[in-house]
């Protein structure tokens, strides 16, 4: 496997750039551009070569992964916790987002590295509150409508 950290950055990047393209083709890019705000802090970590790259990433990956599967259970008619309507290019990036996301936990997952354990719950915890934060942040009706 090339460089973990730039593995990290690249789908972390794959991730950002599939959801600008969803908001492009949608109804709200300003609200993807919110939702994608924590995805930076990987992108930036990981092509610096941070081992913190690793911990802030994972949060996101899985936070991404979770919405994926909800769309795919939704549009299989399985599950309606995520509605709406989604067009050819929108199930084509959730594809994108979901493989990435998958392939980025996976090189999280192999790396091993020297960040204690105190400090990468914490990075890892504020990701996920970032993360958290600027989805419900892009869900206020004037975000959420440019």
């Amino acid at each position: 496997m090339p460089n973990p950290s730039k593995w990290i950055a690249c789908c972390s990047l794959a991730v950002l750039i599939a959801l600008y393209v969803v908001g492009a083709v949608s109804h709200g890019s300003l609200r993807h551009e919110v939702q994608t705000l924590p995805l930076w802090i990987p992108i930036v970590l990981g092509f610096r070569r941070s081992q913190f790259a690793k911990w802030a990433a994972l949060p996101c990956f899985l936070f991404w992964l979770a919405i994926m599967i909800l769309i795919w259970l939704f549009l299989l008619g399985w599950t309606h916790i995520v509605r709406g309507h989604f067009s050819p290019i929108e199930i084509a990036m959730t594809l994108v987002i979901g493989i990435a996301c998958c392939c980025g936990m996976i090189a999280c997952l192999r790396w091993r590295t020297v960040i204690r354990l105190p400090a990468a719950l914490a990075v890892c915890l504020l990701s996920a509150a970032f993360q958290l934060f600027a989805f419900r942040l892009s869900l206020i009706p004037f975000i959420a409508s440019q």
